[in-house]
């Protein structure tokens, strides 16, 4: 039902999207990354039954993990009380996310979209800067991006995917919102607009306005016709 609710979410919200677009759009929201950082955001480790393996392996904090039981939650909700108990559970958790996804470029995961906001600004290629520490079977890392001549962003993972995503999500938001001179200004809203183009495939609603100054037309052509 997660997905179901997403979906329906999505396309209400961004009719004017291509069926791509928004099976991208949905593709971001639901799924093992996204869903474990959820059940992050809501402390849910902590609430998890796990063997002693994976307890001393710090399976709280594993991504699969994590996203299996925010899966089992919402199930469990919907069983005991249908879409009406599921969809604002669903709502409250994932709504930021979607708001997010909508934001990010054409290949929606947030290092691509930085490669793409830097090559539209002339900063060259992002270079991620990766530090680890812990053992073996418990290792943190922690990432940064070089971006043009300075570092952004700061991201922690139990992996190095993970780390450099959410690197790259925060060093999005700074580059993005650095606005100080016009050249800047302009391509942030030219990503912003390519972004949020309509499909061009789709019809387009005619203009209220057109529509009246042609029946307006129309009824002046109708009355010289009559006019004796």
């Amino acid at each position: 039902m997660l997905g179901v609710i997403v979906t329906e979410t999505l396309y209400r919200s961004h009719p004017d999207l291509s069926e791509g677009r928004l099976a991208k759009l949905r593709a971001a929201v639901v799924n093992a990354r996204a869903l474990a950082e959820v059940a992050r955001g809501i402390g849910l480790g902590a609430y998890i039954k796990l063997g002693r393996g994976e307890e001393t392996t710090g399976g709280r904090a594993k991504a699969s993990i994590l996203s299996d039981t925010v899966e089992a939650v919402i199930g469990a909700v919907h069983l005991s009380g249908d879409f009406e108990a599921s969809g604002p559970v669903v709502h409250l958790l994932f709504d930021p996310l979607m708001a997010a996804a909508a934001k990010l470029g054409a290949g929606l995961d947030w290092k691509t979209s930085l490669q793409e906001l830097s090559a539209l600004r002339g900063l060259g290629v992002p270079d991620y800067v990766i530090a680890s520490e812990g053992p073996d079977h418990m290792k943190t890392f922690t990432a940064q991006v070089r971006v043009g001549d300075r570092l952004y962003g700061h991201g922690i993972g139990r992996s190095k995917k993970e780390a450099e995503q959410l690197a790259a999500e925060t060093a999005y938001g700074e580059i993005f919102d650095d606005v100080s001179d016009p050249a800047a200004a302009a391509m942030s809203e030219e990503v912003t607009k390519e972004m949020f183009a309509p499909d061009p495939d789709l019809p387009t609603e005619p203009d209220a306005e057109s529509d009246a100054e042609s029946e307006s037309d129309t009824e002046s052509d109708t009355e010289s016709h009559s006019a004796p």
